[in-house]
């Protein structure tokens, strides 16, 4: 079962500290994806499976909420067009989602790794 407390703790972690990475391109970012992740992991507990999941969900959240908002944003602005305009739109729309949410994934792999750690040393 997902905690989901400590994916958005996660989540808030890697924000915070990618925000302050920026004074270091590209390292601060892996550093807080690492760390975010960690958090997840620590918090969860509950094995190095779960440590992965909730490391893997807090680093692919901020993938997964921009990819959505860009999604709806598509399929909204197709409603201006008319009702073609909206239902191509609207299938754009799911498939931006669909392909953020894979990147997004793909990319939290960092984070997911952290959280085995997190999971090992809460254990």
């Amino acid at each position: 079962m997902t905690d989901w407390r400590a994916v958005f703790v996660g989540f808030v972690v890697a924000t915070v500290l990618g925000i302050i990475g920026l004074a270091v391109p590209g390292i601060g970012q892996i550093a807080a994806g690492l760390a975010g992740g960690f958090v997840a992991g620590y918090m969860a507990g509950g094995g190095l499976g779960s440590g992965f999941w909730h490391g893997l969900l807090a680093g692919a959240l901020g993938g997964i909420i921009g990819g959505l908002l860009i999604g709806v944003a598509v399929g909204i602005a197709g409603l201006a067009i008319g009702p073609i305009g909206g239902a191509v739109t609207g299938a754009a729309g799911v498939g931006i989602f669909a392909l953020a949410v894979a990147i997004s994934l793909v990319m939290a792999l960092e984070s997911a790794v952290a959280g085995i750690v997190g999971a090992a040393v809460s254990s």
